[in-house]
């Protein structure tokens, strides 16, 4: 299967931009200075590893808890 992002995609910042700065609300100069492999264990830690599988309903549940809509 062939890549949709473009060259300079390679890297999902725009996702990784609103996690750092928005979820896990770091000030600029420390998500700046955060390396991908960083964020992504931050992330890892906080939602679980990410396996392709979908969340159970309890999880699902959890998390909307955690993170409810507006």
């Amino acid at each position: 299967m062939e890549n949709s992002r473009s060259p300079r995609e390679k890297f999902p910042w725009s996702e990784a931009m609103r996690f750092g700065l928005g979820v896990l609300r770091l000030a600029p100069r420390a998500f700046w200075t955060t390396t991908p492999r960083e964020l992504h264990a931050a992330a890892e830690g906080l939602f679980g590893p990410r396996d392709g599988v979908a969340p159970s309903r309890q999880k699902l549940d959890a998390l909307m808890r955690s993170f409810p809509d507006g």
